[in-house]
């Protein structure tokens, strides 16, 4: 169907990608068990709209530009180590502990805060780009492509069993926080310790050839 080869074992294949933790489950672990549940439901939201923007790159084939320019791709990669070093700054730096700072979760504000710095997580990482730009064309029979549409349903199979994953990681992580939420000293750890890990992430990124 539109060109598509071995679609179950794509589907397979994404599952265990899926599975495999990366800057994106780091963000939404973090947010999940410092901030609560809705603030771990809205960086899910917040990744997978970035994700998006990486299918449909790969699917119009903007993606392309990344493959063939190695400016480009410097540049995206540094400003999105930036980015996580400035958040993991950031968060080292907040006087209120990680549980603390989750009574502010149903303030609109605070949420469409969380929303965008998912998107930008996720958008800023030209890794994640070049790995639909190459995983995706595996299960298409270029003979029979007419058009964006196979890219199109493969990246939206793959979205689908992400979005699943990312809410099971959510669920859990947020009944984490209730069992801690008492503990000030849990509380002042887990904030430094999500610091440091995106500082890690920004650092790695950065310095991943």
């Amino acid at each position: 169907m539109f060109g598509i080869e071995n679609y179950t074992g794509f589907i397979i294949a994404s599952i265990i990608l899926n599975l495999t933790p990366g800057i994106d489950t780091i963000y939404i672990l973090t947010r999940s068990i410092s901030q609560g549940k809705n603030a771990g439901l809205v960086s899910v939201a917040g990744i997978m709209s970035g994700c998006i923007v990486h299918v449909l790159c790969a699917a119009f084939g903007l993606s392309l530009i990344l493959s063939t320019s190695a400016f480009v791709f410097t540049m995206i990669k540094w400003a999105g180590a930036f980015y996580l070093i400035y958040l993991g700054v950031k968060t080292l730096l907040k006087k209120s502990t990680a549980f603390e700072s989750s009574l502010s979760d149903h303030a609109v504000e605070g949420l469409v805060k969380i929303y965008k710095q998912g998107v930008l997580t996720n958008v800023l990482n030209p890794k994640v780009g070049l790995f639909f730009l190459s995983f995706l064309p595996q299960f298409i029979n270029p003979d029979k492509v007419n058009g964006p549409m196979p890219f199109l349903m493969l990246g939206a199979t793959f979205l689908v069993t992400g979005t699943i994953w990312c809410l099971i990681l959510t669920w859990t992580a947020a009944l984490m926080t209730t069992t801690l939420r008492n503990n000030q000293m849990a509380g002042t750890l887990l904030q430094k310790l999500s610091g440091l890990i995106f500082i890690g992430f920004g650092l790695k990124l950065a310095f991943n050839k």
